[in-house]
């Protein structure tokens, strides 16, 4: 396909490492903010809208927002604002000091994006780019000069560049340069709207300044984890997991980002902007965890609207609002990271079949019932049509959480999941709380738990295995002590923990699973470490007792953070950085899981047998 600025050469994107990006965000849509002084990816008005500045999945034509001194030797630090989402990179250049202060104030009207450049200490040449680049990259919006601001207007997007400088436009593209002296403060505000509306009321950049610090911090005040050893990583991940939840519904976003590889040049490049049921439980724990008792009821609520319906029509995830369709293409005309093609837009695995999601989904409305989040009768009735679904499915093969492209098979993971809604479904009638046929419930768990044992358990390695025949192990069996389904002093868990670091293990960190064996998918290429994973292990040798080793994986996992705080889905151990799509929200929320357990002295499992 042809590249719409004019070439068709592709030199790949990626001039930066995927940990030199920071995250600024509204609650609604997200941007990464490079340590260059460059935005390279946001989409507006939604995570999951067209992206208008690509410049991270290829070149700077494809859109991008630069905003830093003209001299290129200039260095630059950076941290967040106290306890806000508030970017601050401090620019240090031959003849002087700058401050630029990168943040998007919570939506009122519209998206916007605000940029202010404070002069520190003597004066600084500055020059800023805005290459708005409408659909990933492949438009060039009409550009024009109006009433003193860059106006830009293609198809159903517009958006307007109000800025404290002139700015020279030429082929869609607007530039300016300029001097910042010590006091000046300039305010910079791009506005985005849809084309047949009129232009949203302009923001001041220093009133939407004290209000997005507001806003954060007093979010933040409410947080029960105030103290602790892991204080700032676990409120820096929550900051996180706030920023990438969409406010009008409560969904959660895996990750603001597609495309970002799991290993760099590979082709498994996914679109992590929409909303798994796998996260369900692990979210609403951290919530709880953390005091956030509204932010656990919004996610529970959207889980609730979402799964909605035929119990067989039941999908893995979901858009932010619930849509379910969510077809996968490829934007052929972006280069994509590092050369890590196909750029994909969408994800076809929300139709593969994961038995999983039905426990995931029993087990977070059950641990919410148990935290005082009440359900009404309709809830459990959606409940017991899921029970109903799965009593007569949960033999069937599936595609397991990790989404294999390849043969559904009898992943052990999925009928431990099994297990676990219908152990929770169990409790919830044993409490009292709601009715149902305990009885044949039992009789089920009894019967999942025995099958597992006997064809998902190899005796001779003393492990169980990825699926039923299996040579391999999943990093996804270390939840086995944590989920209740056997407890941690038997001998198999600790035997599968072992084998998971025995078989999985990467420099101390944790693979998922490896592709190599079974023929387990259709796709080429491998992938990093998974950090969930590696939390995951963590979490598992706290359960046995093995603290001191606990301790020493999480904090090493904490050193693998960004110099803000921030991780990527996978960690790539050879070449030492950060991989896959980023921020991920698995990734943080094993932050905040992980930290709790052990800051409480030990992990504890949901259940015990």
């Amino acid at each position: 396909m042809r590249r719409p600025w004019g070439t068709n050469r592709c030199q790949g994107g990626g001039s930066m490492r995927i940990e030199d990006y920071a995250l600024i965000g509204d609650m609604q849509t997200a941007a990464l903010v490079g340590r260059n002084g460059s935005i390279d990816w946001l989409c507006l008005p939604r995570f999951d809208s067209a992206a208008c500045f690509a410049a991270l999945l290829d070149e700077p034509r494809a859109g991008r927002w630069l905003l830093a001194p003209a001299d290129d030797r200039a260095t630059a630090t950076r941290r967040y604002r106290d306890d806000t989402l508030v970017l601050e990179t401090t620019w240090e250049a031959d003849g002087g000091c700058v401050r630029v202060l990168d943040f998007m104030p919570p939506r009122v009207e519209a998206p916007d994006v605000v940029r202010i450049v404070e002069g520190v200490r003597g004066r600084v040449d500055m020059r800023t780019e805005l290459a708005l680049r409408f659909d990933y990259g492949s438009i060039v919006p009409w550009t024009r000069q109006d009433g003193g601001e860059l106006a830009a207007v293609a198809g159903p997007d517009s958006a307007w560049l109000d800025a404290p400088v002139p700015l020279d436009e030429h082929e869609g593209t607007g530039t300016a340069r300029f001097t910042v002296a010590r006091g000046d403060r300039l305010p910079f505000v791009l506005t985005w709207q849809q084309s047949w509306l009129p232009r949203p009321a302009r923001v001041d950049a220093f009133t939407a300044l004290d209000d997005t610090e507001r806003t954060w911090t007093g979010w933040l005040r409410d947080c029960a984890y105030q103290g602790g050893r892991y204080r700032e990583a676990v409120r820096r991940s929550l900051l996180t997991l706030k920023a990438l939840t969409y406010a009008p519904t409560g969904g959660l976003v895996a990750a603001p980002t597609t495309s970002l590889p799991e290993q760099i040049g590979g082709g498994r490049n996914w679109d992590y902007r929409y909303s798994w049921l796998r996260d369900a439980s692990f979210t609403l724990r951290a919530m709880l965890k953390a005091g956030y008792e509204d932010e656990a009821r919004a996610w529970r609520d959207w889980l609730l609207r979402a799964v909605a319906g035929d119990p067989a029509d039941l999908q893995i995830m979901y858009t932010l609002d619930g849509t379910r369709r969510i077809p996968e293409w490829r934007a052929d005309w972006l280069c994509g990271y590092e050369g890590s093609r196909p750029v994909r837009i969408g994800n076809a695995a929300y139709a593969q079949v994961q038995l999983d999601v039905y426990g995931e989904v029993l087990d977070c409305l059950y641990q919410g019932r148990k935290a005082g989040l009440r359900h009404d009768d309709a809830a459990w009735d959606l409940q017991r049509s899921l029970m109903d679904y799965l009593e007569g499915h949960w033999r069937d093969p599936d595609h397991s959480l990790w989404e294999i492209r390849g043969p559904r098979r009898d992943f052990t993971h999925s009928k431990i999941l099994a297990w676990v809604a219908a152990d929770r479904m169990v409790r919830t009638v044993e409490s009292g709380d709601h009715g149902g046929p305990a009885d044949r419930w039992k009789a089920l768990r009894e019967e999942i738990h025995r099958e597992v044992c006997e064809r998902g358990y190899d005796p001779d390695h003393n492990t169980f295995t990825q699926f039923y025949g299996s040579r391999g192990v999943d990093a996804a069996l270390l939840l086995i002590p944590r989920l209740g389904f056997l407890p941690p002093s038997d001998p198999r868990v600790a035997g599968t923990v072992e084998a998971v670091r025995r078989e999985l293990g990467r420099d101390g960190l944790v693979l998922r699973h490896r592709h190599d064996l079974d023929n387990l998918d259709e796709l080429t290429g491998g992938e990093g470490t998974f950090l969930a994973c590696s939390f995951w292990l963590a979490d598992a040798l706290a359960l046995l007792g093995r603290e001191e080793e606990a301790r020493e994986l999480f904090e090493r996992l904490l050193g693998l953070r960004n110099d803000v705080g921030l991780l990527a889905e996978e960690y790539d151990t050879a070449a030492r950085r950060q991989v896959g799509n980023f921020p991920q929200a698995y990734s943080h929320l094993a932050v905040v899981n992980t930290a709790a357990a052990l800051e409480a002295g030990q992990a504890v499992p949901n259940t015990e047998r």
